[in-house]
């Protein structure tokens, strides 16, 4: 079933008439499932005003590259990051040329340029300028680039000629930016994902975790489905929604966490431990409330399980993924891990930064595997982010015998 539930897409909408389709093509998105911010042309306004897409998406609409108050946070380069598909329709013969040329003259091409998310083109022009030699090069050089397109139908279009250039329908194209999230990568592979911190309890009323929230793991698992896996995730204390289609199980301690894990290994192939384990808990929990007493207060730490290593450990077990938060020296640290704990790739990222950091959208990461394996992901949102971390996995996976 077609979905883009949990999924940003920027719309960018250029100065064609079938701008005014634009309208019908958030709502196509939104039922979906999708979040929808939108880019205008200055063409664009000419056919549809913002204050409209505005309403009808619930979010800002942006039109200036040089606007001085979104600049003071580089805007355009946020919506870069925000966005898991950018898709322009209408997109004109203009756009197409600019967008070839590598043009950043506007903030819909400088965006087009910024973002890591996948393009999805849903061009619409005239007849004999869809055919023209210039437009056939445009969309070749683009698709060879990685561009993905909604060819144009045929029909009878605004300027009375008969012929293909009319933009494809808003629902057929809301489609085809579902599609593009369901790659099919790891058809039938069981995937296992453990995410947010786990609390080690004092007595009834403390704990001690960390700050993770958890929407690394939970965007992996999303991806984990639209690559077509039997998704399970294991999920520490997190304030997020369950994504649709995976097997959700609720623990709080590492304890918990390592006993979920251990009892999904039949139905196992890959392990991916995004959790952010505390590495100890208190050697006794308190039956009751600790009363304070005193200035200071001794609480004896025993280590938890090392759950990503112990999973690696077993005998004929999964292809173990990992992950590093550091604050300093992160390749070097993960190799370490990537060595000390046999895993078969680690994600490193460096905590530190509170752009990229527990509780941030975007995240940016190195993927380690083992013969030298490396491959940086620049900032992107974690959803995208998530996407590129499966591919990594499916590539580097053994083939199933």
């Amino acid at each position: 079933m077609a979905h883009l539930f949990n999924r940003n897409v920027l719309l960018g909408v250029s100065g064609g008439i079938a701008a005014y389709k634009a309208a019908e093509i958030i709502r196509a998105l939104q039922q979906l499932g999708a979040t929808v911010r939108v880019v205008m042309t200055h063409g664009a306004q000419e056919f549809i005003t913002p204050l409209t897409l505005q309403a009808l998406s619930g979010n800002p609409v942006h039109t200036q590259l040089l606007d001085a108050e979104a600049e003071l946070g580089m805007g355009h380069i946020e919506l870069a990051r925000w966005a898991d598909l950018f898709l322009i329709a209408p997109a004109t013969a203009d756009v197409l040329a600019r967008l070839a040329a590598g043009r950043a003259d506007d903030l819909l091409t400088t965006v087009a340029l910024a973002t890591p998310a996948p393009l999805l083109l849903a061009p619409a022009m005239n007849q004999q300028m869809w055919r023209d030699a210039a437009t056939v090069e445009n969309v070749a050089t683009l698709k060879a680039r990685g561009a993905h397109l909604v060819e144009p139908a045929e029909g009878l279009q605004a300027c009375g000629d008969v012929g293909p250039g009319r933009m494809e329908e808003p629902t057929l194209i809301a489609q085809a930016a579902s599609s593009l999230f369901q790659s099919g990568l790891l058809a039938g592979r069981r995937v296992v994902i453990t995410a947010g911190p786990t609390r080690e309890a004092l007595d009834p009323v403390r704990y001690i975790s960390n700050n993770s929230s958890g929407k690394m793991g939970f965007a992996l698992a999303r991806a984990a489905v639209d690559a077509g896996a039997v998704t399970t995730l294991i999920a520490g204390p997190v304030q997020l929604a369950t994504p649709e289609h995976v097997q959700r199980i609720d623990v709080a301690s590492a304890q918990q966490m390592l006993e979920a894990s251990l009892s999904a290994l039949p139905q196992c192939d890959i392990f991916i431990a995004c959790a952010a384990v505390a590495d100890y808990r208190p050697a006794a929990v308190n039956a009751q409330k600790i009363k304070k007493s005193g200035e200071e207060m001794t609480i004896t730490l025993v280590r938890n399980p090392d759950i990503v290593a112990t999973i690696a450990a077993k005998p004929d077990g999964p292809y173990t993924v990992g992950f590093a938060a550091e604050t300093n020296d992160l390749v070097a640290y993960a190799s370490d891990k990537l060595r000390r704990k046999s895993l078969d790739m680690i994600i490193a990222n460096d905590v530190s930064d509170p752009e990229i950091g527990f509780n941030s959208d975007s995240n940016a990461a190195t993927v380690l595997w083992p013969g030298n394996g490396r491959q940086d992901l620049p900032r992107a949102g974690k959803a995208t982010l998530a996407r590129q971390i499966i591919q990594l996995i499916a590539q580097q996976l053994p083939v199933a015998e």
